[in-house]
């Protein structure tokens, strides 16, 4: 019976995460599901985001996936913690449930030279002060500053992100963000959405500031996490396969993936609420 990697976000964005561990190990089977009918997440309250990242969890382990990645700051910001320490337990205690912070905070102390590092992400991980609270538990050196930048997400959704219109919230932003601290070198784009805007940020910022995106950086934890629990690595099948879906239209899924991926894709549409 396959036994995929499971691979959630709120909309798209988590397809940039997937996109790069697909690369780094194509070996693996993977399911991405994208509860597009319910997003945004980021203005959702914790316990909202909770009740829906839970629900995906379960949806996941119906699909007998032994591995769920949330490629979603918000849902690893506001739900992670809780369903490891709550509800993991009585699920399924063997299976594993991992989030998108932690492996991207672990990299920040050897790129940062200055020790002043900027957050670009939705409000919801902003006021879940996640990234401030993970890099000062592994660096407590490191000055952060986050900043919230809400049109972000619906200017890539709206498939506006190359386009002149984009340009003042992109540049508002990284204004704000760098006139509260001008000694900022390294700027985590905390939201799976942002590397679209790569191009546009980088437009407006100095050369002299690092932006680190997330992608490389999960894939790379991922394989280590299966390296060090071999346990885990024999029970996730291996046939290289990929399947897609969403909680919305597949034909608007279809259309914006194509964008992230670079390529066409079928995917399904499931109801995620119901998997008891």
């Amino acid at each position: 019976m396959d036994a995929p990697i499971g691979i959630f976000d709120s909309g798209y964005g988590g397809l940039t995460i997937l996109n790069k561990i697909r690369k780094r190990l194509p070996q693996y089977d993977y399911i991405y599901v994208g509860d597009n009918a319910r997003t945004p997440y980021g203005n959702r309250s914790f316990e909202v985001v909770y009740e829906f990242t839970l629900q995906a969890v379960r949806w996941f382990f119906k699909q007998n996936c032994p591995l769920v990645i949330l490629a979603c700051n918000t849902a690893s910001a506001k739900a992670l913690r809780t369903i490891q320490q709550k509800d993991l337990h009585r699920l399924d205690p063997q299976r594993r449930v991992l989030g998108v912070i932690r492996p991207t905070v672990e990299n920040i102390g050897a790129i940062t030279h200055t020790r002043h590092v900027g957050i670009l992400g939705t409000p919801g991980t902003v006021s879940s002060e996640s990234y401030p609270l993970e890099i000062k538990k592994l660096y407590p050196d490191i000055i952060v500053e986050s900043e919230a930048c809400p049109m972000w997400v619906p200017l890539v959704e709206n498939n506006e992100y190359d386009k002149p219109g984009a340009d003042y919230f992109v540049r508002q932003h990284i204004n704000n963000i760098l006139v509260r601290d001008p000694e900022i070198d390294t700027i985590i784009l905390a939201c799976t959405h942002y590397p679209l805007l790569i191009n546009k940020i980088e437009t407006f910022l100095p050369e002299s500031v690092r932006l680190v995106a997330q992608g490389d950086l999960i894939a790379e934890s991922l394989e280590d996490y299966l390296h060090r629990h071999p346990e885990m690595e024999m029970r996730c099948s291996k046939n290289a396969a990929c399947r897609f879906y969403t909680t919305e239209s597949e034909e608007k899924f279809a259309t914006m993936a194509s964008l992230f991926l670079k390529g066409n894709i079928d995917v399904e549409r499931v109801c995620i609420e119901n998997a008891e």
